[in-house]
């Protein structure tokens, strides 16, 4: 069954995304970015590439022909085709679609409020269907 990780209070959602890639990269996971459009996705493209000047994360859109020989995959379409099926990094405010597929997800969620009250609806449809959650809050110890 996935283990499922909220991530709350977080101020900037691309940023995090980015680091959690990094992260994952370093332990040879394999992960999708899943955004909540073309521009997320955009954006996270462009964020991946310029977050260190000394790391360098290989990523592709999905449905790219090197999809499947990249460890970072950048999708807006839940029921795009994926390649593997580590880690998912949830950014949308939406329950993914393959969300069974994945060993672990993580759930993204910002300090706005609107996102928030998604967030909460998707942790209580979870915790309704028996999945393995935690909760991390950004900024407290």
């Amino acid at each position: 069954m996935t283990r499922i990780d909220f991530h709350t209070n977080i101020p900037d959602k691309l940023s995090y995304a980015c680091r959690l890639a990094r992260k994952a990269l370093a332990s040879r996971a394999r992960v999708v970015l899943l955004a909540e459009d073309a521009a997320q996705a955009q954006a996270l493209d462009e964020a991946l590439w310029t977050l260190s000047e000394t790391d360098f994360l290989p990523h592709v859109m999905a449905g790219d022909p090197l999809a499947a020989h990249t460890p970072i995959i950048i999708a807006h379409d839940a029921a795009a085709e994926l390649p593997h099926h580590d880690m998912l990094v949830n950014l949308s405010r939406a329950t993914p679609a393959q969300l069974d597929r994945f060993e672990r997800l993580f759930e993204i969620i910002s300090t706005d409020e609107s996102d928030a009250a998604a967030g909460r609806k998707r942790y209580v449809a979870y915790k309704q269907q028996s999945y393995p959650l935690t909760h991390f809050v950004a900024g407290q110890s």
